[in-house]
């Protein structure tokens, strides 16, 4: 087979607040941003005929996520009651070398949290985040 996992695709409310919280929280640059007026296929790809859309195309390194801000049809928020072992996305997990300094900075930033770091098993550390949209992010850490 000659699949790979290219890049993640979400749907956010704010386009621009998504861009900060990836680009300022996390370290994401971003490479460009693609206008979807109903006139482009995008409808067509994704079974929404005639949708007006924007997306962020983010990279880290050499991972890449979509930042979709629909327009026209408007998305819905994510439930408060959805959790994890709710069927569907669950996460974007991301790697940290410190996942201790990492937690701190970003509580100061006001990253709201599900935990503290915590030791899941033997010198694997993680900790559940919110995203600007209420999103699911996780940071790992492996110490040896």
């Amino acid at each position: 087979m000659n699949i790979e996992l290219e890049h993640t695709g979400l749907s956010v409310s704010s386009l621009e607040r998504s861009i900060s919280f990836y680009r300022d929280m996390l370290g994401f640059q971003l490479s460009r941003i693609i206008e979807c007026p109903p006139d482009i296929r995008l409808g067509e790809v994704v079974g929404l005929p005639g949708c007006d859309a924007r997306i962020a195309i983010m990279t880290l390194g050499d991972k890449t996520i979509e930042l979709f801000e629909y327009f026209d049809p408007r998305g819905r928020p994510i439930p408060q009651e959805r959790t994890q072992s709710d069927i569907g996305f669950s996460h974007l997990g991301f790697v940290s070398a410190d996942i201790h300094a990492d937690y701190d900075r970003l509580k100061s930033g006001g990253v709201a949290f599900y935990n503290e770091p915590l030791e899941y098993r033997p010198g694997v550390w993680v900790a559940y985040f919110y995203g600007p949209d209420g999103e699911t992010c996780e940071i790992f850490c492996r110490k040896q």
